[in-house]
């Protein structure tokens, strides 16, 4: 089976034409998650969530940012999590969203891994060879960033387009020649290849990525005592793990719920949440965040997507799709 997917419509133009179907609210909320490894997953586990805002929740897993964006956009999920890139490209097409919780800064709990034996020393070895990614997601603006930032033409690289658990599977059989990914993926190919640079380096380069919580704003604005108290939980998660970081070893109660939600090996998981900062509420409402640097971020990574042809226009200003009222309240 091939491994060059291509996406039937552009993602942009998927989130146009589901922008119509909005419905005003659903009959229980769902929230749409990712594996990504953060402390919030502890209180998901837990039923936190559902004792804290009085409501069933159905939690639906997604591979990407894009299906948790499509998902929103057709009514099928109210809340949901995904990384700057794909909230940068649905915001610039007017997708109804609001970001209302920053849940994590990426370093590196995402990275771009070669395979040991690829011959791939250098980032200049990368021309010819085959890099897997998540489209449109904060790992592929990470590659097309460090891409950039080493003077490679992306178009002499072969990136192909695939979700997390088919990288693994890619990586098992030999197909690629490595992959920008995040976890449980990034721990996988890790056993058997080597770290050519993370999300953390390529920010410093000046393509940051972030991760947040979003809602539809019909949802957020009939029901803001939810997302608050969703922010609210979440938030307390983080204290948490800022608290006892120390304690949360590989067979200690949290990590061994967070390994058991995301797939993610036990062993691996201290690590993956040290590769991210988890901001708390004072920094969320902070003119570096919430307050408007989230806006401005979101802004130049639309600008870096339409530089890239992923996205066809930038708005003038992102900061109605940012919010710091929840987390205030």
């Amino acid at each position: 089976m091939s491994i060059r997917r291509a996406l039937s419509k552009p993602f942009v133009t998927v989130c146009v034409s589901l922008v119509f179907s909005f419905s005003t609210h659903a009959a229980n909320l769902t929230v749409g998650y990712q594996t990504g490894i953060d402390p919030s997953k502890v209180p998901q586990a837990d039923g936190l969530y559902e004792k804290t805002i009085g409501e069933k929740i159905d939690w639906r897993r997604f591979n990407s940012g894009p299906e948790v964006v499509t998902a929103i956009a057709s009514g099928d999920v109210q809340i949901g999590n995904l990384g700057s890139s794909p909230l940068a490209a649905a915001a610039s097409r007017n997708l109804p969203i609001v970001a209302f919780l920053v849940s994590a800064q990426i370093n590196a709990a995402e990275a771009l891994v070669v395979r040991n034996g690829s011959g791939i020393e250098k980032p200049q070895d990368l021309i010819g060879k085959t890099i897997a990614t998540p489209f449109v997601s904060t790992s592929h603006y990470s590659l097309l960033g460090a891409l950039k930032h080493w003077g490679l033409d992306a178009s002499k690289v072969k990136v192909v387009n695939l979700q997390p658990a088919e990288i693994a599977a890619a990586w098992k059989r030999g197909d690629i020649d490595g992959a920008f990914v995040w976890s449980p993926a990034l721990g996988e190919i890790r056993k058997t290849g080597k770290t050519l640079t993370d999300a953390a380096q390529v920010g410093q380069w000046g393509a940051p990525t972030f991760e947040v919580w979003v809602a539809r704003k019909d949802y957020a604005e009939k029901h803001p005592e939810v997302i608050a108290r969703f922010a609210k939980v979440t938030l307390d998660s983080f204290a948490d793990y800022a608290a006892h970081k120390d304690s949360w070893t590989e067979d200690s109660v949290p990590v061994q719920k967070i390994a058991k939600l995301t797939g993610a090996n036990a062993a691996d998981v201290p690590e993956l949440l040290a590769g991210s900062a988890f901001p708390d509420a004072k920094a969320q409402q902070t003119s570096a965040l919430l307050a408007g640097g989230t806006a401005l971020a979101i802004g130049e990574t639309a600008k870096f997507l339409k530089e890239q042809g992923k996205v066809e226009t930038v708005l003038p200003d992102y900061s109605p799709y940012v919010s710091a009222k929840f987390v205030q309240q």
